[in-house]
Order: C-alpha cells, then structure tokens, then sequence
C-alpha cells in the first residue's frame, strides 16, 4: 500500500513561511537606527546646554531611565515626546534631526535641495516629517512635510509646545483635534493654531497616506 505524499508540500510551505520572516526582519534596519540618531541629537543638544539628565527629567515630567534610553537609542519617541523635550531644551523640534547642532546654532543656509531633506521618522506611530527649510538648532520658522501612515498618528493623548503651526492638507485625509474639538480635513483644507492649545492628528484611512505641508513657528526659547 502505497502512502500519501503530503510531507513534502507541507515543509515547501514552511521554507515559504520562514524565508518571508527573514525578509522582514532584513527590510527593518534603519528603524533602530534612527532611533539612536535622534538619541544622540537629544544627548548633545542636552549637553551643549549643561543639562543633567535629572534637570531634563524634572522639566518634562520623564523618568530618568526613559530619557537614558531614548538617549541611547533603545527607545523610539513619540512626536509628543520630541516636542516636550525640544520645549525643555529650548529649541524646535526641527532642531532633532539633520546634523547635530553646533554649539552655537548658527546656520546662514537659504536653500535645502530635494536630495538632501533630513527626515525624522517615528517608525512606531506611522509618522514621518521632511524638513523643507535649512537646518539649524537656532531657527524659529521651520517648513516640514509630514507623511501619515494609514492609522498613524502621534497617539490618543493631546500634548502642547511652544509656538504656533499651520499646515495644508496635500493628500489624503487627517483627523485634526485641537481643544476639543476634531476636524477632519482632506485635500486642499488647510489650518492654524497655536501650540500651546492641546492638539493631536491622526490619519483615518485604512488603505491610504496622508500628506501634509506644515509650518512650525516657535515663539520662544523652551
């Protein structure tokens, strides 16, 4: 009596199922890696205004061990995270990432050519901005564009900074809360308000990016 050949199918289909988990964790290296890049910006702009991690922690209502870990790279930031800490030390949150700052800030750059855009991507919550204006620790009007995942978002909880923003929808759609009050706003929609309001924003859709022009202006030194 002949038996059924179903082994091998079987194992050509876990060879399958394993070589697709080596993939994925082969398309994923640049996430850690920008976590320790926005770590390290955090830990010289921290250093270059002589703040102890303990002076950071008391500021933002951060655990030490947290802020040593976003520090190091071992923890990825939320957008209401970065700008916390951005307020804190006293700059905008543009300020994290491209180059790390020089000690005194200065940059008299007028143009940032498409190739060369810094980008801080927040891989956990599906956020990304590109910074469109020239980088530099010291400048208050920042242009960016944001990229919004499907259901990204920077999280259920309103946060605040320093400042005052504005945007214009480019694509897709974004859930906007300020106060409380949401709005939701698709392409050519556009907004103002000032950042000390509580505000959030969230992509809805389940199959579609959101992109959005936006202007940070920050008002004061954190």
């Amino acid at each position: 009596m002949r038996k059924p050949a179903a082994a091998k199918p079987a194992r050509a289909v876990k060879a399958k199922v394993k070589a697709k988990v080596v993939t994925k964790a082969i398309a994923k290296p640049s996430e850690p890696a920008m976590d320790v890049a926005v770590g390290r910006r955090i830990r010289d702009l921290r250093r270059a205004r002589q703040f102890s991690l303990e002076t950071v922690a008391s500021r933002t209502d951060l655990s030490i061990g947290f802020l040593s870990q976003i520090e190091r790279g071992l923890s990825s930031p939320s957008l209401r995270v970065l700008a916390t800490l951005a307020d804190v030390l006293g700059v905008g949150i543009a300020a994290l990432f491209g180059a790390s700052p020089s000690a005194d800030g200065a940059s008299d750059q007028v143009v940032t050519r498409g190739l060369q855009r810094p980008e801080l991507k927040l891989w956990r919550t599906g956020v990304s901005k590109q910074l469109l204006s020239p980088a530099s620790a010291d400048n208050r009007l920042n242009l960016f564009l944001v990229h919004l995942e499907p259901g990204g978002s920077t999280g259920d909880e309103l946060y605040t900074h320093d400042g005052e923003e504005a945007g214009l929808v480019l694509d897709g759609e974004m859930m906007l809360t300020v106060d409380s009050e949401t709005w939701s706003l698709k392409t050519g929609d556009s907004f103002r308000f000032a950042s000390r309001r509580p505000h959030r924003f969230s992509n809805p859709a389940n199959d579609a990016k959101a992109v959005v022009l936006w202007v940070n202006c920050v008002t004061g030194a954190g």
